[in-house]
């Protein structure tokens, strides 16, 4: 397929569907080229536009890479994993789908720990106590070191959590944990609370372009031209 810009979307589930829901309320048919189950795809009454179906933490790789001109992911994804996201993408709109928040949780037993500042005064009493530091279990690596080291709390140990994070309190293999909530319920459901200022992040799904991406006149008339239907004004790459 001929096409000046690559446009990189969710390639599955409730996202794919939510994407293609926003595209055509601007009258922006979103189709896939080929089999049913493949990868490649275009928008309908827009030439130039090459639509790539991929995952949604693969198209922050696209961006981050230059490989993708516009992708729609989720903030959180581009702010784990670009540490210069400012430098690299600019998100151009929130996509009012795919809101989570990234949240410190703690157990609802530690009726003495309601801030990330209690955090740090126990976590003398828990060393004495228990011979090491706390164990925070997250996905959100990056994310969790920069809002600890923001809040000046250092005495603690990442555990990279692999399944459901916020099982591993009660497994015993982490004592905090980091992750995604979008209505608390489940973080509830397993004896945990959010910290009152334990919001690291206020994640949902954005549009976002590559400021790293080649982008000559071709690929920014076609730019202009689907953000114009949008209703979004275009932003310099």
């Amino acid at each position: 397929m001929s096409a000046s810009l690559i446009f990189a979307v969710p390639s599955k589930g409730r996202l794919m569907e939510q994407t293609a829901d926003f595209l055509a309320g601007a009258g922006l048919k979103l189709r896939k080229v080929g089999h049913a189950r493949g990868y490649r795809g275009e928008i309908e009454g827009l030439k130039g536009i090459d639509v790539a179906f991929v995952s949604a933490s693969e198209i922050v790789a696209e961006l981050n890479s230059g490989r993708a001109h516009l992708g729609v992911t989720g903030e959180d994804l581009v702010r784990e994993n670009i540490s210069n996201a400012s430098e690299r993408v600019v998100f151009l709109k929130k996509l009012g789908f795919g809101r989570a928040d990234v949240v410190v949780a703690v157990p609802r037993c530690w009726i003495d720990v309601n801030e990330v500042a209690d955090l740090e005064s126990a976590a003398v009493a828990f060393r004495r106590e228990h011979g090491r530091p706390f164990r925070v279990a997250t996905k959100y690596v990056n994310l969790t070191r920069r809002f600890f080291s923001g809040k000046g709390l250092i005495d603690y140990r990442i555990v990279e959590s692999l399944g459901a994070t916020e099982g591993t309190p009660a497994a015993g293999t982490a004592d905090i944990i980091v992750d995604i909530t979008t209505t608390g319920a489940t973080l509830a459901a397993n004896g945990l609370k959010v910290l009152d200022d334990g919001v690291i992040l206020r994640s949902e799904a954005n549009l976002v372009a590559s400021k790293v991406a080649a982008w000559p006149p071709a690929a920014q008339k076609v730019r202009d031209a689907l953000l114009a239907r949008l209703g979004i004004t275009a932003t310099a790459t």
